[in-house]
């Protein structure tokens, strides 16, 4: 490899013949050279662009220069100077996470995730779709805890937390999440983290987080609304499991109100909410929506209406 990378260089400076261009076409030598190295140590090929080794943050008040340390076939690591470089255990759990993703999910708009982690600073965590120029038009998830040296069940979930926010975004070719104005910004994650967990070989984890998970209860869209144990699991366990969940978005992106742009318009309400589950589970999931989330006249006209404004089949798959 070495020894083609040379000869390239050295045609490619005969061919110009020009002296004014020789600066800039051995730095490209130099440069092609650099990444042959990173692929070799590294032991995969990129499938698009390699990664810079160094990213200058310019999203909300992040500001500082992170390094790269990782990459792979599925994600590029970056940390802050706060993080280790002997702290190596995210490297194979969030490459697995996010190749289960992509296998999931469709198409999630860019193969490679830049996942950035930062160390007591830039607490809690943010996802930013590829097609944001805010994180340059990259997958990102960016997380900040106060240690990353170890890999407990918060340093796991973070970054899965934030993947399944972009699952949620860009998602089968479109932008944004109308579900939001339902489960709000989180409940989509706890079934998504669960899920990935036990397709990436952390099962026991993933057992923690269902037990943890069980006893969670919210206060939308009503008091003591219990999403993971009354709706999540239930519908996940029974109909479909992982297909469920991408059969969702699926049909979201099929049927709901897109621009143009394949950016969604507008919000769900509850009813259509609970109508394009039931087209996901291939079964009238009404009833259970209506005790759980305890609808009104207004939500069950909602669901009246988002059948006759998506008419669809529920069909067992």
């Amino acid at each position: 490899m070495i020894i083609k990378i040379g000869l390239l260089c050295r045609n490619l400076v005969y061919m110009k013949n020009r002296f004014s261009h020789l600066a800039i076409l051995l730095l490209a030598c130099l440069q092609l050279s650099a990444g042959a190295s990173s692929i070799g140590a590294h032991g995969r090929s990129a499938h698009d662009t390699i990664p810079p080794l160094a990213w200058k943050e310019h999203w909300f008040q992040h500001n500082l220069t992170l390094k790269r340390v990782y990459y792979d076939n599925n994600i590029a690591v970056y940390y802050d100077k706060n993080v280790s470089d002997t702290t190596k255990w995210p490297f194979q759990i969030l490459s697995d996470a996010w190749a289960y993703a992509k296998n999931n999910y469709g198409s999630l708009g860019a193969k490679r995730l830049y996942v950035v982690l930062h160390k007591g600073t830039y607490g809690g965590g943010h996802p930013s779709g590829f097609y944001s120029k805010s994180h340059d038009f990259r997958n990102t998830i960016d997380c900040g805890l106060n240690d990353w040296d170890g890999s407990t069940d918060e340093q796991i979930l973070m970054p899965i937390h934030e993947m399944g926010h972009l699952v949620n975004d860009v998602s089968h070719g479109t932008f944004g999440s109308p579900s939001d104005a339902i489960w709000g910004d989180s409940k989509f994650m706890e079934i998504f983290n669960y899920d990935v967990l036990m397709h990436i070989g952390h099962q026991d984890m993933a057992q923690r987080y269902k037990a943890a998970m069980l006893n969670q209860a919210d206060n939308f869209p009503n008091a003591s609304t219990y999403w993971f144990r009354d709706w999540f699991l239930p519908i996940y366990e029974n109909y479909g499991r992982e297909q469920l969940l991408n059969r969702y978005f699926e049909v979201l992106s099929e049927n709901f109100p897109k621009g143009k742009d394949r950016r969604f318009t507008r919000d769900l309400n509850m009813g259509e909410f609970a109508h394009f589950w039931s087209i996901a589970a291939g079964t009238d999931l009404s009833d259970r929506a209506r005790h759980i989330f305890h609808w009104g006249k207004t939500e069950n006209d909602q669901f009246i209406k988002a059948k006759k404004d998506f008419p669809s089949p529920y069909i067992s798959r």
